[in-house]
């Protein structure tokens, strides 16, 4: 083995410190896609003031309300993603088909024979409410002076004086944390035991492998996959049919997993090497090829419950107007994690070699496992308003807006909130506000035809998303994705036969987001160097095909 060149793998299973999540996660496990029946999305989910389908179950409740009979219905999509990534030196493309049931429902309608409240109705019904799959890959050929080792030197250092010897790596991270207590930073752990940061001034000031006259390039991949599925039970009826009222419990079960590796391929850079022959032990820092790579794998999971209220007004028989109010989901959540390091350095003085074992051949070195953490979380509350109008006998056309706050929260499972990540929330994210546009043609007592449109603003802040504010993140995972606007555009068409329907709906979603390889620099409480970044724009064509039979 040649001796000045040492290969290594160090990993971790690893507890997270603070919690486990951040809010970049929090925003990302809470975000909502248009998703319902063909007639629903077809017509942008203006119905807020309409009511009358099965997707109402989960919008305003109220539309329960509406109904005269009973229906059971199934909502099957087929939906090709595309995904492109862009930055100065790369775009990459990726593409993936998904078949899944959208929407699949029950409403039991009751005549009460009674002027005042003539039909009480319940309903039951299961959605898939957001969709988490998406690939993302690129590169930048020029680092321009930045380097994910700079930044974990700098959050280091924020956090005081650390010993060096209290960032060794002991091969114990299967669920027990020796330095639970010690305020580290498990990316500084896993960076420092992979020669990624340095130690100098007595072991407690932490540099970097950027430095004078270093350059090279870098490499990421991100896969996300997963889901948030909802199960609504819903009751309601209507007062003298001019005033119709419901309340829902959803139960939603969240699943989402990522796969990542951020890569940087240095020359010149600033390494850790022992001069051959040193009786201290102690490395100096010399120039040298810098090789290495950080994995990470993260399986969140939980399961939780919302309240929804909602009501519809009908003064005359041409106009409705509709408010619908969905609390927080309350989720409890589980973390499963992994984290590791991939290296090879080579100085460029044949004097120095890596600070490695006394036999070389006892590298590469392994040491992982797995770990899990328990957690609650919070996702936003929201408040929906909708007009719906009839014009002739043939036309219905509805509108809604949609305000989304920013309540997000974590907490232990004692209940204890992590104050730290709420205020990230307020700085990096604000309320989302959502316009959505609907309109029915009915050709024929047996056929209508249907168009719809959504749009929807970002959630974070311009100071955030500009490389403004310092972007913390949860673990060993420095990456994160803020998303910019949302559009929806939609057709459809819907045919009735006796007490049969079928509806088919096309949805074109276009989301822009920006992906962050890490946060921006912070050095002396300044922000001293922009993160690397790189264009996300996604693409979705999806075809709705819904089914049901009306009694």
């Amino acid at each position: 083995m040649n001796k000045l060149i040492i290969a290594a793998t160090i990993g971790a299973g690893l507890p997270l410190l603070a919690s486990a999540q951040a809010a970049v996660d929090l925003a990302n496990l809470s975000q909502l896609d248009l998703s319902g029946t063909a007639r629903y999305m077809s017509m942008g989910g203006a119905f807020t003031a309409l009511g009358g389908d099965l997707s109402t179950l989960n919008n305003n409740p109220a539309g329960i309300g509406v109904y005269r009979s009973s229906e059971v219905g199934l909502t099957l999509s087929l939906m090709n993603r595309n995904t492109e990534t862009s930055t100065a030196d790369v775009t990459d493309k990726h593409n993936k088909t998904l078949f899944r049931a959208n929407n699949f429902g029950y409403v039991g309608s009751f005549n009460l024979y009674n002027n005042t409240t003539p039909f009480i109705n319940f309903g039951a019904s299961y959605s898939r409410v957001a969709s988490f799959d998406r690939i993302m890959s690129g590169g930048w050929g020029n680092m321009n002076g930045s380097s994910l080792s700079n930044y974990i030197a700098a959050m280091t250092n924020s956090e005081g004086d650390i010993p060096s010897s209290d960032m060794q790596f002991d091969g114990r991270y299967d669920g027990y944390n020796p330095y639970l207590d010690s305020n580290i930073p498990w990316l500084s752990i896993l960076a420092y035991n992979g020669y990624v940061i340095n130690d100098n001034a007595d072991g407690v000031i932490y540099s970097g492998l950027m430095g004078q006259g270093t350059y090279g390039t870098g490499e990421f991949k991100t896969r996300e996959k997963g889901h948030v599925d909802e199960y609504n039970i819903t009751f309601g009826g209507n007062v003298m049919n001019v005033f119709y009222y419901g309340i829902g419990v959803g139960i939603t079960d969240l699943d989402y997993k990522q796969y990542s590796y951020y890569q940087e391929n240095l020359s010149n850079a600033y390494i850790a090497a022992l001069k051959v022959g040193a009786e201290d032990g102690n490395p100096d820092i010399v120039n040298g090829r810098a090789d290495y790579r950080l994995s990470n794998f993260l399986h969140s999971s939980g399961s939780g419950f919302n309240l929804k209220f909602g009501v519809i007004f009908k003064p005359v028989n041409q106009f409705r107007i509709g408010l619908s109010v969905h609390t927080p989901t309350w989720y409890n959540m589980t973390d499963t994690y992994y984290g590791g390091i991939d290296y090879k350095y080579t100085p460029n003085d044949p004097a120095y070699l890596i600070n490695q074992p006394e036999n070389p051949s006892d590298a590469p070195i392994t040491n992982d496992g797995t770990s899990w953490h328990d957690y609650h979380m919070r996702t936003p509350w929201r408040m929906s308003v909708g007009m719906a109008g009839v014009i002739g006998n043939n036309v219905i056309v509805s509108a809604d807006y949609e305000y989304r706050g920013n309540n997000m929260s974590v907490s232990d499972v004692d209940g204890n909130e992590y104050k730290d990540v709420s205020s990230d929330v307020k700085t990096y994210y604000k309320g989302v506000h959502t316009l959505r546009l609907g309109a029915e043609f009915r050709v024929t007592p047996q056929l209508s035809l249907r168009a719809g449109y959504v749009y929807q603003t970002s959630p974070v802040k311009t100071e955030a998303a500009n490389d403004g504010v310092m972007i913390w993140t949860a673990g060993t995972i420095p990456s994160y994705t803020f998303n910019k606007e949302t559009q929806y555009v939609s057709v459809g068409a819907g045919y009735k036969f006796k007490r049969f329907y079928v509806d088919f709906a096309y949805v074109n979603r276009q989301r822009k987001s920006t992906f962050h390889a890490y946060t921006p620099i912070l050095v002396d409480q300044a922000l001293d160097q922009a993160s690397p970044s790189a264009s996300v724009s996604a693409r979705d064509n999806e075809f709705v095909l819904s089914v049901g039979y009306k009694f």
